[in-house]
């Protein structure tokens, strides 16, 4: 029980409670008494009705008592892969079946770029040259940079690889990932490890078309320090030809980026 409820506040309060319930119980105890020994009639109700207020008190403090014990005794949850989420609601994975031109995927390994979290001028390593140059260096748009972390980043904090995929398996790992997607209507996944994160960083993704903007999101970070992750994208018009890549900030720093291709044939070489 002590190390069950120990680094809690349940140990007070429950001590707490069970000193009022002594109280009450003293108080009772001592209306009775006036209640059965006064020689005044009076004095005899009025003894007799305080009584009955702290015996209710009490009997309420009691079940108070024993619902929390009975709340600090339940059994720890399971311990769940924090799932990372984007867009609204996570889509239903088996309404996503890869069929025909909706979802068909090259079967080359995903290429990705992982930005690591050196000082930012070491930060931009191994990448294309548009992320070396300052010039070309993406930037975070603004509306997906409304929200103000309420802890720093650390320096071991990482967003692993990005895979992208049409379908993921239960434990939100990238099923038959590619590179090369044909033109159509599914919902693409781009899954990912992270590590060092803390609930209270923000984090945004991004999602571009030719470079332009097209979809994302900005949310406080609440899915714990490390684990499997995805997001997602489904566009209403449908995946378009052209380079589509996939941002991932924390606190404002770029930590991932990874693009695909949809091409009208994805028979051709990757």
């Amino acid at each position: 029980m002590i190390t069950l409820l120990s680094g809690t506040i349940i140990p007070w309060l429950v001590g707490g409670l069970l000193l009022l319930v002594g109280l009450t119980l003293s108080v009772t105890y001592k209306s009775w008494r006036d209640a059965k020994r006064s020689p005044y009639f009076f004095l005899r109700v009025q003894a007799a009705k305080r009584m009955q207020r702290y015996l209710l008190a009490t009997l309420s403090l009691i079940l108070l008592v024993v619902v929390t014990t009975a709340y600090a005794w339940q059994a720890p949850q399971a311990n769940i892969p924090h799932l990372a989420r984007l867009s609204n609601m996570k889509p239903a994975l088996n309404n996503f079946v890869a069929t025909g031109n909706q979802a068909a995927v090259a079967e080359a390994s995903p290429a990705s770029v992982e930005i690591n979290t050196n000082p930012v001028s070491n930060r931009i390593a191994d990448t294309p040259p548009a992320l070396t140059d300052p010039l070309l260096k993406p930037s975070l748009p603004e509306q997906y940079d409304q929200i103000d972390a309420t802890v720093d980043l650390k320096e071991s904090t990482e967003i692993g690889d990005v895979a992208f995929s049409t379908e993921i398996s239960e434990d939100y790992q990238a099923v038959e990932p590619g590179r090369r997607f044909g033109e159509g209507y599914f919902t693409l996944y781009a899954t990912f490890e992270y590590g060092e994160m803390s609930d209270g960083m923000t984090w945004s993704w991004v999602w571009r078309h030719n470079g332009s903007v097209v979809d994302g999101g900005n949310q406080v970070w609440n899915y714990g320090d490390s684990g499997p992750g995805y997001v997602y994208f489904k566009p209403e018009e449908g995946f378009q030809l052209g380079q589509y890549s996939l941002e991932v900030w924390v606190n404002g720093e770029l930590m991932a980026l990874s693009d695909f291709n949809v091409t009208d044939s994805i028979s051709a070489s990757n």
